[in-house]
């Protein structure tokens, strides 16, 4: 650092929750709903059903806005890392943004396993099955342990002696 400059400024957590949040909507869409195909956004309501072509329309159609969504969210912290960098805030550490991220993926599952599971009931984690509760209590679950998980990472990593 050179005489006479502030020191830089410490990292924000906005950028690896806004990550996570992106990055869960991303792995929540593609893996339960394209791939495995257990649900869709809206697969558990009586006007949509996926049984029919009408059904999957609808639902291909949520998705594809949930699937903005998260992508939103995921240039958002890009953005918020790259202003960050030239307002002189310093890079995180792998360790810091990695915490963040995985908080913000936790705090994804939880408000969306809340709202759509319970709250509005438009799908379930598996709606193929039925909607069994233990599979969208045990997605609330892995969300809680990403959070805490997270949530401890960044604090260890703030707590190490910084790196030359």
């Amino acid at each position: 650092m050179t005489p006479g400059m502030s020191p830089p400024r410490p990292t924000s957590k906005w950028p690896g929750l806004l990550l996570g949040i992106g990055l869960g909507g991303f792995i929540d869409g593609i893996v339960l709903h394209q791939i495995l195909q257990w649900h869709h956004l809206v697969s558990d309501t009586h006007e949509h059903p996926v049984t029919t072509v009408s059904g999957l329309e609808a639902n291909t159609l949520a998705d594809g806005l949930f699937h903005v969504f998260a992508w939103v969210a995921v240039l958002s912290g890009v953005i918020c890392l790259v202003v960050g960098w030239r307002l002189g805030r310093r890079p995180p550490e792998w360790q810091t943004l990695t915490g963040w991220i995985l908080t913000g993926w936790g705090l994804f599952n939880l408000a969306e396993g809340l709202l759509n599971h319970h709250i509005l009931g438009l799908h379930h984690v598996r709606d193929d099955l039925g909607g069994p509760v233990i599979w969208d209590a045990g997605f609330l679950a892995f969300g809680l342990l990403l959070v805490i998980g997270g949530w401890m990472l960044q604090r260890s990593a703030r707590h190490q002696p910084a790196k030359q």
